[in-house]
């Protein structure tokens, strides 16, 4: 009967002790490198977004698959996934490519909100994804900065 008390004791202060060795990790820091257009369907506009992203950990960030969203102006913009595969060194960074998809009501929701605002030439912005890894990995990542109006302008031929 002891030795079941000392078991039932034991064990979660063997898995919290398990828990608290895990090594804990900065986010990775991502900034947008570019944003290219890309061929819509229908009623869509699509970009492929670059994200530059800097490792600023001592062990590498393998991921397996990509998530990203993005606000103009406090507001939902687009989003996209990739199902890229790769791996951010430790403290280096690498280049990853994400094909993001705006629908025409975002788009025509956006432009009405530049139009109301004075020569306007480069927008707010919000970023939020996750690079996925093995297992329940997942580095997420936030970035904030300011896009060119001129970029999102240009639509690209079908």
């Amino acid at each position: 009967m002891n030795t079941r008390r000392l078991l039932l004791h034991a064990v979660p202060v063997l898995a919290l002790a398990a828990c608290a060795s895990f090594p804990t990790t900065d986010p990775p820091r991502v900034l947008v490198a570019g944003i290219e257009p890309l061929p819509g369907e229908g009623l869509e506009l699509r970009f492929l977004v670059k994200l530059r992203i800097q490792n600023p950990n001592d062990a590498a960030i393998d991921f397996r698959g990509a998530f990203v969203e993005l606000d103009l102006l406090g507001r939902p913009f687009a989003s996209g996934v990739s199902d890229a595969a790769g791996s951010v060194p430790r403290f280096g960074e690498a280049v990853l490519g994400i094909p993001v998809t705006v629908s025409a009501l975002n788009a025509l929701s956006q432009v009405l909100r530049i139009a109301s605002q004075e020569s306007l030439s480069k927008l707010d912005y919000e970023l939020r994804g996750k690079l996925s890894g093995t297992l329940f990995a997942a580095a997420r990542f936030e970035a904030r900065g300011q896009l060119d109006v001129a970029v999102l302008g240009r639509a690209a031929p079908r």
